[in-house]
């Protein structure tokens, strides 16, 4: 398949057409093409939209789907489906279906699944079995069959050895470990942020505490074993600046926070509405400042969505029995404009794919067509006519967002709303 972009703004800083306005031609794949003007031919598909930018393709490393075992909440088709019209060329899939991703089968079946798709698929292997914390699970039969990092979703590694001996064997093939960060005997059956909004409803709070002590700890123990550590979705102003002088320290660490962790605030709890029930909680707006202010100066790695689809039987209850999770894909990049401009935006949505060990494809001719295409500038309020996914649990629903994706161009394919 032939496609021509028709002034298309680059949005690349690596590329030698960054920030210009140019045709892109792509044929079989490949950027054969970045000129002023170029015509088409009869057997070219023309994407000609308004205000058109386009990007080096979009990468989340945290993202749910249902299948295999929980298909009502979202099927793979369907979840890449929508991480390509929301701008996503790549996802790395949580070990949080059923069964858990704990063997190289298990990352098989989500290979196999995810082939031919536009939006590429990387599954993370569950650091153990079960995800249970107890026995490490088959971390290099995991790497062999494709897993990016390993890692068990929103359960902390409760035995400081089993971190321990996981960061020392995972060195042996450059593995990636996760660590969610929290201490669950600190925040116990807290479901919100212990604070006063938290109080006032009535609502048991997750203290700052649990999460700055279980990231404290994995530091220690990073720093004695060596290795590499992703701490996903920070939410606190102190694990910001525990994690600025881990890297002060030259250690290999890193780490990412959820899109909503840096928007919203525990203020949105008033309503008791499950859509707000997150892990990491909702912090304070001194908090998001902090994570803002740790994304620009490079404290904070990258951004994620995550994407985590319930349907109604896991969102319509009482909030104290509602699960955690909120989808995100529809929402990420009008959201995070909101806040960062243009560049920094497309920067952390890019940015964590050489942690996962991901290739990056330049924007110049002779590359293979990875590409995010959106409008940055159209503002509008975020509702269900804009979600994609099989469930409805956003938290960004009735939020003014600003820019918009169409699609991505990647893996030989187009997907475009």
């Amino acid at each position: 398949m032939n496609i021509l972009l028709k002034s298309a703004k680059i949005i690349a800083p690596n590329s030698e057409f960054h920030q210009q306005t140019k045709d892109i031609f792509i044929e079989n794949g490949i950027i054969s093409k970045i000129e002023d003007s170029i015509t088409s031919s009869e057997d070219t598909k023309v994407i000609d939209l308004k205000n058109l930018h386009v990007s080096e393709g979009w990468f989340d490393s945290s993202v749910s789907i249902g299948e295999p075992g929980y298909e009502e909440r979202e099927t793979i088709e369907n979840g890449l489906k929508t991480a390509a019209l929301s701008g996503f060329t790549g996802i790395a899939v949580n070990p949080n279906a059923n069964p858990i991703a704990d063997t190289n089968a298990d990352i098989g079946f989500l290979k196999a699944k995810a082939l031919g798709k536009a939006t590429a698929l990387y599954p993370i292997g569950a650091l153990t079995i079960k995800s249970e914390s107890v026995d490490l699970a088959e971390l290099f039969d995991m790497k062999n069959a494709g897993a990016v990092a390993f890692g068990d979703y929103q359960q902390p590694i409760s035995n400081p050895n089993l971190l321990k001996i996981a960061l020392q064997y995972a060195q042996n093939f450059d593995g990636l470990v996760l660590s969610f960060p929290q201490e669950n005997k600190i925040a116990g059956k807290g479901i919100v942020n212990e604070e006063a909004n938290g109080t006032k409803l009535g609502l048991k709070g997750i203290p700052a505490l649990a999460e700055e002590l279980q990231i404290a700890r994995d530091l220690f123990i990073l720093e004695y074993t060596g290795g590499k550590i992703h701490i996903p979705t920070i939410s606190t102003e102190k694990s910001v600046s525990l994690i600025k002088e881990a890297k002060d320290k030259g250690l290999d660490v890193s780490c990412s926070v959820a899109i909503h962790n840096l928007i919203l605030t525990d203020d949105a709890l008033e309503e008791f509405d499950t859509n707000y029930k997150l892990l990491p909680p909702l912090r304070t707006k001194k908090d998001t400042e902090a994570l803002i202010k740790g994304l620009k100066d490079g404290t904070i790695d990258f951004v994620t969505s995550d994407h985590n689809p319930l349907d109604v039987e896991q969102k319509n209850v009482e909030f104290d029995h509602a699960m955690y999770g909120s989808i995100g894909l529809e929402s990420a990049f009008g959201a995070l404009h909101k806040i960062l401009d243009l560049e920094k935006t497309v920067e952390v949505l890019t940015n964590g794919k050489s942690r996962f060990g991901i290739p990056t494809e330049t924007i110049k001719v002779g590359s293979n067509a990875n590409l995010s295409l959106f409008n940055p500038e159209e503002a509008y309020v975020f509702s269900t006519k804009n979600i994609i996914s099989s469930t409805k649990n956003s938290a960004f629903l009735g939020e003014e967002l600003k820019g918009k994706s169409y699609g991505i161009i990647a893996n030989g394919q187009v997907e475009i709303l």
